[in-house]
């Protein structure tokens, strides 16, 4: 489909991005709860003392916590950077995984094999990572900044401001910081997202299960949020906690990379951490891919002539 793919795949997910872009932000302050401790208590770790984790607080809160703080518009902070993500990563991923689709799929079956699904998915979503990352970055920051108190505040004024800033004050090498991460989760997304919808789809329309319209969107696409909430979590709350990580001047920073992260998160807060925001996860993977899909269908169909 070429260029058309890469269109079809933007809108969609810009449509889905900004319709979900709430329950993200919930998400990736669930996801930073109990980092304090892991920067306060370096001698603990050093002894491996287990540090007592602070008490997790629910979605559900956390989402009133901003709007208390911000007003209902702070649920929406950073949401220009979302536009942006979606716009470089997820343009990138869709129409590179629709090309390599179309030209893997078996003209007399009408169908591609599983594991040709999964290497497209694998490989559209790395290259689409690498695109987007500094615009993750950002958007990451951007989420994370309510939360801290006024005087440590970032206070970018859009994505083009936080990029801008990030570049001047640590280097351009900073837009790429977690792209490793980013790339590795976006990688597991994509295969388990995109793959898993096209299988799910296939097999009810194969057996008969419903015809292809509206149900059959909604539920391969549920069934395959659910599979890429489970299988990127672990990754996602590390790639954000690097991310959002302050590298102050002549200090070490908090981690010195994603393995060390991982290794501190659990041994301050128990294995379990790295499914901190999991229910926001899947609560924002399941409409976000349903949006997704039920739209990139809709729009497949008034671009079908073009």
């Amino acid at each position: 489909m070429g260029v058309k793919g890469f269109v079809e795949g933007g809108i969609a997910s810009i449509v889905a991005g900004c319709s979900t872009h709430p329950l993200d932000l919930i998400k990736v302050r669930m996801q930073l709860q109990g980092e304090n401790n892991v920067r306060a208590a370096p001698a603990q770790l050093g002894a491996n003392i287990h540090v007592a984790a602070p008490p997790r607080v629910g979605p559900v809160a956390v989402g009133m916590r901003i709007i208390q703080q911000d007003g209902a518009a702070g649920l929406f902070s950073g949401v220009s950077a979302t536009v942006l993500r979606q716009t470089l990563y997820s343009t990138t991923r869709m129409g590179l995984y629709d090309m390599m689709k179309t030209k893997w799929t078996d003209p007399e079956t009408g169908n591609m094999l599983l594991w040709k699904k999964i290497g497209a998915g694998l490989i559209a979503g790395g290259i689409g990572a690498a695109v987007g990352n500094p615009a993750d970055v950002a958007m990451v920051r951007m989420q994370a900044d309510g939360r801290l108190p006024a005087a440590q505040r970032r206070n970018y004024k859009s994505v083009v401001d936080a990029i801008s800033q990030m570049a001047k004050s640590e280097g351009i090498g900073s837009l790429w910081r977690g792209s490793s991460l980013t790339v590795n989760r976006a990688m597991l997304v994509t295969a388990s997202q995109l793959a898993s919808y096209d299988q799910i789809k296939e097999t009810i329309l194969d057996k008969g299960v419903m015809e292809d319209g509206f149900g059959t969107h909604v539920t391969a696409s549920f069934a395959a949020g659910f599979i890429a909430s489970v299988v990127t979590n672990p990754i996602d709350v590390i790639k954000t906690r690097v991310m959002n990580m302050k590298v102050e001047a002549g200090e070490a920073p908090p981690y010195a990379g994603a393995t060390d992260c991982a290794l501190k998160t659990i041994k301050t807060e128990g294995p379990m951490a790295l499914y901190k925001g999991f229910i926001p996860t899947i609560s924002r993977q399941g409409p976000f891919t349903i949006v997704l899909f039920v739209t990139l269908e809709q729009v497949r169909k008034l671009l079908k002539d073009f």
